[in-house]
């Protein structure tokens, strides 16, 4: 393939000579990457598939396109099927293709995409930065790009931004409604529940938000779903009997908000807990799936204790798990979950466990900033049911106690408010309010 192939090929992925389709704007996304390329970094953008990287990465470049000339940015897709060979010479061929026809003024802003696809690419991206040749973003599925291959391979160049799902502003967003203050909530309160009713339901994918048809919602996660387990771990880690793998993350995706250990599931799958374990990494690699570690100020104790198993999406676990939204408590407190996720992205010194004590008073949620522990945030779908609600508090208040804190929060369906109990002030959310006031 000469030089001139290439920049034809390279012309219908790039602005130069028009523009592309962008989709709708993720902002937060697109402000960090482009935060993160005023450092001199290699911008490492990662997430499960289908949760938008490519799309983003064009929202970035249109963004650049503000101060630079279209001719400074170039996009190298390397999933784009008509590369004949994709290996370290084509890389360097395409861009030098690049600079030669195209002829950037300035140092330019290089998007490599789907990155994995190129063996010993890191060699390329390394030696630009070394050089300060280029602005370099490469995004990849997580499960070939995970952090610590990425600190290995770069070593110490590299910036990480983990993309997700849609957050529910996000979603809201997609589907016409723009939240930017406390009186945009109020002003859509209406028109915001059974929206919110459809995010438990089908989850936040872009393409899904979109999607009208429910059947092709259902049938779209199911391939998300093969597309995770056959490509992103299946294919990745070479699995030999990819049917049992298949098996746990259905599992997984069944019992989400519930604590497991390995040999449990061992026993109920009549898998053998090696495999088990070794399993379950790979499912977390590929972010399908997410463990969360009990509280303790013993390393041991975390690690012994069961870990609770969270989805990186309530509509795959809706669509994939065997028994169909049954419980919205279990897929309230998934969602509590994967906001708090996007909210330690942000801000890296923060842990998040689940607290449990010895007699069994349990609180979903504990967070943990640097040394002391900022907040304790307990979700209880059904507060109208005064068993369940006295259960829920009393384990939050005991929390509150061992911890000295004064303040708790109970996520709710729709209840909001605030109550003294013991001198300890007990907040009420609703979720879909909690979710837009926390980002």
């Amino acid at each position: 393939m000469d030089k001139s192939e290439i920049i034809e090929i390279l012309t219908e992925w790039n602005f130069w000579k028009d523009d592309r389709e962008t989709g709708i704007l993720r902002e937060d996304y697109v402000k960090e990457i482009l935060d993160k390329l005023r450092l001199n970094k290699v911008v490492s953008v990662i997430g499960i598939r289908r949760s938008g990287k490519s799309t983003i990465l064009r929202q970035v470049v249109k963004k650049l396109m503000e101060d630079n000339k279209r001719e400074n940015t170039l996009i190298v897709n390397l999933e784009e099927r008509r590369w004949l060979k994709l290996d370290l010479e084509f890389l360097n061929k395409a861009y030098e293709s690049y600079r030669e026809i195209i002829n950037p003024e300035n140092k330019p802003y290089l998007f490599l995409d789907e990155v994995q696809k190129l063996e010993e690419w890191e060699r390329f991206v390394r030696s630009l930065n070394e050089k300060r040749e280029a602005n370099i973003v490469i995004t990849g599925s997580s499960s070939k790009l995970m952090s610590k291959e990425l600190s290995t391979l770069l070593t110490g160049r590299t910036l990480e931004l983990e993309i997700f799902p849609l957050s529910f502003r996000e979603f809201l967003k997609f589907r016409g409604i723009e939240i930017e203050s406390e009186k945009d909530i109020i002003f859509n309160a209406g028109k915001i529940r059974p929206l919110f009713r459809e995010y438990l339901e089908f989850g936040g994918f872009p393409e899904i938000t979109l999607t009208k048809e429910i059947a092709y919602k259902k049938e779209i996660l199911w391939k998300y779903f093969d597309d995770i387990i056959g490509k992103d771990v299946v294919e990745r880690f070479k699995i030999r009997n990819p049917e049992k793998i298949e098996v746990l993350a259905k599992y997984y995706l069944t019992n989400i908000s519930s604590p497991h250990t390995f040999n449990s599931i061992s026993r109920f799958l009549k898998i053998p807990v090696e495999t088990i374990s070794r399993y379950s990494r790979y499912l977390e690699i590929s972010r399908l799936t997410f463990f969360l570690n009990r509280f303790s100020f013993s390393v041991k104790e975390q690690e012994n204790s069961p870990r609770k198993v969270y989805s990186i999406d309530t509509g795959l676990s809706n669509a994939v798990g065997f028994r169909f939204m049954e419980g919205f408590g279990k897929i309230a407190e998934n969602l509590v979950f994967l906001e708090l996720l996007r909210k330690r992205m942000k801000s890296r010194n923060i842990e998040i466990f689940y607290w449990k004590n010895s007699q069994q008073r349990e609180v979903d949620f504990l967070l943990k900033e640097d040394l002391n522990i900022k907040e304790l945030i307990q979700v209880c779908w059904d507060i109208s049911d005064q068993k369940t609600k006295e259960r829920e508090l009393k384990s939050l208040l005991k929390a509150m106690k061992v911890f000295d804190m004064n303040e708790g929060t109970i996520i709710t369906e729709d209840f909001g408010g605030e109550e003294k109990i013991q001198e300890k002030k007990i907040i009420y959310k609703p979720l879909w309010k909690w979710l837009l006031q926390n980002q």
